[in-house]
């Protein structure tokens, strides 16, 4: 049976270039459909945070608004995320065997720009999945948590990949550009990544780039589990 580590913040708020706290945590829907997708494959899920807290879901998350207009439907993702901290309890990154999982998936928000973006110990798990050659994958803000991965030069250990994210224009358009300290475009491009989104903003849109795989807003969360279920059924036939 695969198995999957879902990353997540532990965080729940967003420390703002002024020095101000605003509410976050992990976008609902970037934990919840992923979760289903892996759940219908048959997917042996293990949750884990940075000290095995409770991860915090982003209230906004929440709002009818990202659920086409349907309270029912917010309501439902809100029971599903309860259900899935109550069947999972979160581990602890810091003691994660990568001999245990088959790949790592981090869900976005903007928690992860917080914790995990300046985790070394995060950083070094990321490291020893990639020298297993194990998938690694984030989605939205969630490709933040990439940035503490080194190589032994101290190098981004992504540089010159390809690699998408939450885009700069998404992140004007809903108004935390000007009160974020850096932007998931700026960063990974400023690491050497070589950075693409779609061309108009809020479209479903996965890169993959040998064992990398990135989604770059919620709408790409259900494609990228998806490619990321099909690709290690395909390696796992190809050991069988």
């Amino acid at each position: 049976m695969t198995r999957v580590l879902i990353a997540a913040t532990g965080v729940d708020y967003w420390t703002l270039a002024d020095g101000t706290r605003h509410p976050s945590g992990y976008w609902p829907e970037e934990l919840s459909t992923p979760y289903q997708v892996f759940a219908d494959a048959g997917l042996e899920i293990t949750l884990a945070t940075l000290g095995g807290v409770v991860p915090t879901a982003d209230p906004a998350g929440f709002d009818p608004v990202y659920h086409g207009d349907s309270e029912e439907e917010a309501l439902r993702v809100r029971l599903h995320l309860e259900s899935i901290i109550e069947r999972h309890p979160p581990i602890a990154l810091e003691v994660v065997d990568v001999d245990d999982f088959d790949l790592v998936f981090v869900p976005g928000g903007w928690g992860p720009m917080e914790d995990l973006a300046e985790s070394v110990p995060f950083g070094a798990l990321l490291r020893r999945f990639a020298d297993a050659g194990k998938p690694i994958a984030a989605v939205c803000h969630g490709p933040a948590a990439l940035l503490p991965a080194r190589d032994d030069d101290g190098g981004w250990l992504f540089s010159g990949r390809e690699v998408t994210g939450f885009s700069n224009v998404e992140e004007y358009a809903v108004g935390t550009a000007p009160l974020a300290k850096w932007l998931v475009e700026d960063r990974l491009k400023a690491e050497g990544g070589l950075y693409s989104s779609a061309p108009e903003g809020w479209a479903e849109f996965v890169v993959v780039d040998g064992n990398l795989y990135t989604g770059q807003n919620p709408a790409s969360a259900r494609a990228l589990a998806e490619r990321l279920v099909l690709d290690t059924a395909r390696l796992s036939g190809s050991r069988a």
